[in-house]
C-alpha cells in the first residue's frame, strides 16, 4: 500500500544573490524569490501537536537564504538544483522530506526590452 504524502508549502522567500550568466550579475547581484513544496509524512505531527514531530521550517528557510546569498552560479537551473539537494539531503537531523519542488524566480532579469520574470520549476525526489 502506498503511504499518502502530505505537503508543506513555503512561499515568499526573498533573497539578494549573485547567480547569473552576465559578469555584472555575479558582482552587483539581484533579487530572487523562492517557493518550496515539501512532501513528507505529517501524520504523527498532526496527532501529537509537537514541533519535534514535524519539520522546522526555519531551518529550511535559512538554508535557502544562505544558498541564494552565497552562491555564484551561472545558471538558475544550477541554483534551483542546489536548493533541492540541500533540502532533500540535510542531515542534522536527517530530513524527512521525500520530494521537493523548487520554484526559483528572477523577477528583474537584465534582458533588454523584457519586463517579465524568469522562473525555473524543478522537482526532485529521494
Amino acid at each position: 500500500m502506498v503511504q499518502p504524502m502530505d505537503c508543506i508549502q513555503l512561499s515568499g522567500i526573498r533573497c539578494y544573490g549573485y547567480t547569473g550568466a552576465l559578469p555584472e550579475e555575479q558582482v552587483l547581484g539581484q533579487w530572487f524569490e523562492v517557493e518550496l513544496r515539501l512532501w513528507l509524512d505529517l501524520a504523527v505531527a498532526g496527532q501529537s501537536d509537537r514541533l519535534s514531530d514535524t519539520l522546522d521550517y526555519r531551518t529550511i528557510i535559512a538554508t535557502v537564504q544562505t544558498l541564494v546569498k552565497t552562491s555564484k552560479f551561472m545558471l538558475l537551473e544550477r541554483l534551483a538544483t542546489a536548493i533541492a539537494d540541500a533540502v532533500l539531503h540535510s542531515t542534522s537531523p536527517p530530513s524527512p522530506i521525500q520530494q521537493v519542488q523548487v520554484r526559483l524566480c528572477k523577477p528583474a532579469a537584465p534582458i533588454p526590452d523584457f519586463g517579465g520574470a524568469i522562473v525555473i520549476d524543478i522537482t526532485r525526489s529521494r
